[in-house]
C-alpha cells in the first residue's frame, strides 16, 4: 500500500523535532495537520454560469477530489445576488490526499509563482494558516491552453496546534517556504 512521503516524514522526522522543540511529554501533544480546505470564490458566476462548471473541473483536477458548490446565504441587491445562488467552490482534503496535495503544492506549484520569495507568515491566532494563490495556472494539472479565466484560490491548513507558534513550527517542518518573520 502506498504511503505519501510527507506522511512518513511527519512520523519519522517532524514529530521528534517538535517534541524536542516544545518539550512535549507524549506524542499525542504534537500538533498535526488535520485537513486542507481549497476554496475558490466565483462572484463572476452570477453573470456567467459556464465559469462555475469550468471552476469545478479545475479544482477537481487540482485536488484530485470532487468539489462542492457553495451557495449564497442571503440576498444582496447591489451584486444582483439572490439567496441560494452558487457563488463558490470548496473541497476538503484529509488523510493521504491531503499529504499528496501538500507535497505537490510545496515542490511543484509554489516554485512556479512569478518572483516567488516565500509565503506570508501570518496565522489566524488559533493555529490555522490560509494561503492565497492569485492564479490557478501554477498547478501543473491545469492546461494553460484551456483556461477560460484566471482565478485565485484560498488554501487553508487546519492544524491541531493550540497556538500560532506551534502551527508555524509544524508548517515550517513540512517545508512551506515562509518569508522571514
Amino acid at each position: 500500500m502506498y504511503t505519501p512521503a510527507l506522511k512518513t516524514k511527519y512520523a519519522s522526522e517532524i514529530v521528534p523535532a517538535l517534541m524536542k522543540q516544545f518539550q512535549y511529554d507524549t506524542v499525542m501533544q504534537v500538533p498535526r495537520l488535520e485537513k486542507i480546505v481549497i476554496n475558490q470564490g466565483m462572484g463572476q458566476a452570477i453573470a456567467d454560469k459556464k465559469l462555475l462548471e469550468v471552476g469545478l473541473k479545475e479544482v477537481a483536477d487540482i485536488a484530485g477530489q470532487k468539489p462542492v458548490q457553495t451557495m449564497s446565504k442571503k440576498d444582496i441587491s447591489n451584486f444582483k445576488l439572490r439567496k441560494n445562488m452558487p457563488i463558490g467552490i470548496m473541497v476538503t482534503l484529509r488523510k493521504d490526499r491531503m499529504y499528496e496535495f501538500l507535497e505537490r503544492l510545496i515542490s511543484v506549484a509554489l516554485p512556479r509563482i512569478r518572483d516567488f520569495k516565500g509565503v506570508g507568515a501570518k496565522l489566524d491566532g488559533r493555529g490555522n494558516y490560509t494561503l492565497g494563490v492569485t492564479e490557478q495556472i501554477i498547478f501543473p494539472e491545469i492546461d494553460i491552453d484551456k483556461i477560460v479565466k484566471i482565478m485565485g484560490l484560498q488554501i487553508t491548513f487546519v492544524t491541531t496546534a493550540s497556538n500560532d507558534e506551534e502551527a508555524y513550527a509544524l508548517l515550517k517542518e513540512f517545508g512551506i517556504p515562509f518569508k522571514n518573520k
